[in-house]
């Protein structure tokens, strides 16, 4: 399934065609961790900024610091959440969900 963001179509062919940019999207949860590290070092409250673009879908919330911005946009926002939600449960019950 491809990155709608990322997607090009190319009318010769009448296909889609997916660019990626290589070795810089990682798992949700290792996204989730750079971009919080690159907010802290920017001095931002993390949880903050990151609740306010989980909520809002503003970008402006993500600093661009570490390509922190882009790093998250590879993600939808409810993929983003579904992980926080499965980390919580499992951190306090033992299982996946």
């Amino acid at each position: 399934m491809g990155d709608k963001k990322n997607e090009k179509t190319n009318p010769a062919r009448g296909s889609t065609m997916v660019f990626d940019r290589p070795g810089e999207k990682g798992t949700v949860s290792e996204v989730l961790l750079k971009v919080y590290s690159s907010l802290k070092e920017k001095g931002y409250d993390p949880v903050d900024q990151l609740v306010g673009y989980l909520l809002s879908g503003d970008p402006t919330y993500v600093t661009g610091h570490n390509n922190a911005r882009y790093l998250i946009s590879t993600f939808e926002r409810d993929e983003l959440i579904e992980e926080l939600v499965r980390t919580y449960i499992k951190q306090f019950t033992g299982e996946r969900p």
